[in-house]
């Protein structure tokens, strides 16, 4: 009787624990440009927060801005996602520029601590195309004469403007100030962002986020949702090795650093075979660099720029030709790199000092390259048949016409007009189809003096 009391009670007690249980909370951060290591760590941390069925979960964002490809990604995912996503700036004095702006348009929820600001959403770069800064004053933006790229600029502009009005739509939020945020490069502080209806809610920090949030009813995926997020659990969620890893990769200067590293380590290990450790580590790391910058938006021509400005200092090595190559490469190095990243996005240019810095190291290499052409010019000659003449050898074994003759230890067919004897010291004083002319020492020595007496 027990057992079936227990049987008929257990459901209803697990169903009374289920109420019980505090909702989760996932909490994200993101206090950085928005980039494919951003957009990696938001799709799988929504993932996770899925699998654990979590009421809501939380991005503290403050961010510059970013790459339009991760943060399109990213938008994508916050749509998809089954648990409802509300994007918070916070603490004070962060900020929600650029692609920070689209991304708190497109969550259910869009909250702002007091202190922070939102906006200057005008894409600023596109297709290497670089737009320019919104006018002040309409009438000074028409007087302005037609020029062949406008259409393409307007182009990009419109599409941004598009694109951000319907996520406004989607939630209900003030769509002609998200339109002049993108044309106009608009900005405007949470209080402000609060009383225009592009926020919904101001809150000093994610305790408060949430009591605010209990109860209020957010649109998902075509469907209504009434939050409880009263006294619900908070989970820190932070970015994982491997999202870190990411971070680190997709970062401009290192990637940068790893394909110059990879190709000098393969250009070290050509010139000296075997040596194995500059190989490998050049081998790793331009495979690193690759994956690096088939995530990045970069420029072919400033890669190809690099990679025979490295072609041209090689070469300055191999076939020395005074520096006018070095000169070359370094130059084709530079300008690659400055041009390299094709984004003028906030976080994603090479940092000019780290060009300077290779290419001083570059400049260095091609002066050592050229000092050490100059002095073997200046050396004599140390081999061939320049380095034989004059040079002294001994007798094998007697013979009146022609023998053989050691030379620096190899053995040589020789002529002389005079008989030689063995062990006899001779001069060499030519060679003809690989036959030494020589003759003796003392009769060179006599012949010499007669000449000068």
């Amino acid at each position: 009787m027990m057992a079936l009391v227990l049987l008929v009670q257990s459901p209803a007690l697990a169903e009374t624990s289920a109420k019980s249980k505090s909702p989760e909370v996932i909490q994200l951060t993101v206090n950085d440009a928005i980039g494919p290591a951003t957009a990696d760590y938001i799709e799988r941390s929504l993932a996770k927060a899925e699998a654990r069925r979590a009421e809501l979960v939380v991005l503290r964002l403050d961010t510059p801005g970013g790459l339009s490809s991760s943060m399109r990604d990213i938008i994508k995912h916050i749509a998809a996602s089954s648990v409802p996503v509300a994007t918070f700036v916070a603490p004070s004095g962060a900020r929600a520029a650029s692609a920070g702006t689209y991304i708190l348009f497109a969550s259910p929820v869009a909250a702002m601590a007091p202190g922070t600001n939102l906006g200057a959403a005008t894409p600023v770069q596109i297709g290497g195309i670089s737009l320019p800064k919104p006018s002040q004053d309409p009438s000074e933006e028409s007087a302005k004469p037609s020029q062949p790229q406008d259409a393409s600029k307007r182009k990009a502009v419109n599409d941004a403007v598009a694109y951000i009005r319907g996520l406004a739509e989607l939630h209900g939020r003030n769509v002609d100030w998200a339109e002049k945020a993108v044309r106009e490069a608009a900005s405007l502080p949470a209080q402000e962002a609060l009383a225009l209806n592009v926020i919904d809610l101001m809150a000093d920090n994610t305790w408060d986020l949430l009591q605010q949030l209990d109860g209020r009813e957010v649109q998902l995926n075509q469907r209504r949702l009434v939050l409880h997020t009263a006294g619900a659990e908070v989970v820190e969620m932070p970015p994982d090795w491997r999202s870190e890893l990411l971070s680190v990769l997709t970062n401009p200067n290192v990637a940068y650093i790893l394909l110059l590293v990879g190709v000098y380590g393969i250009i070290f290990e050509f010139l000296n075979p075997g040596g194995i450790v500059p190989g490998t580590i050049g081998a790793i790391a331009i495979v690193l660099a690759l994956y690096a910058f088939q995530l990045l938006p970069i420029s072919y021509a400033g890669m190809a720029l690099i990679l025979l400005g490295i072609g041209l200092m090689v070469a300055e090595a191999f076939e020395p030709s005074f520096g006018i190559l070095g000169i070359g490469g370094v130059v084709a190095f530079v300008i690659g790199s400055i041009i390299l990243m094709d984004t003028d996005a906030p976080g994603f240019g090479i940092d000019l000092s780290v060009i300077v810095t290779f290419a001083v190291l570059s400049v260095l290499v091609v002066a050592a390259v050229v000092h050490l052409a100059f002095k073997s010019y200046r050396q004599p000659v140390v081999s061939g048949l320049q380095e034989l003449v004059g040079s002294e050898a001994v007798v094998l074994t007697d013979f009146n016409g022609k023998g053989q003759v050691i030379v620096h230890g190899e053995h040589w067919q020789a002529v002389s007009e005079v008989p030689l004897k063995q062990n006899q010291t001779v001069r060499v004083t030519g060679m003809k189809h690989l036959t030494l002319q020589v003759m003796p020492i003392e009769t060179d020595s006599a012949t010499t003096e007669e000449a000068t007496s």
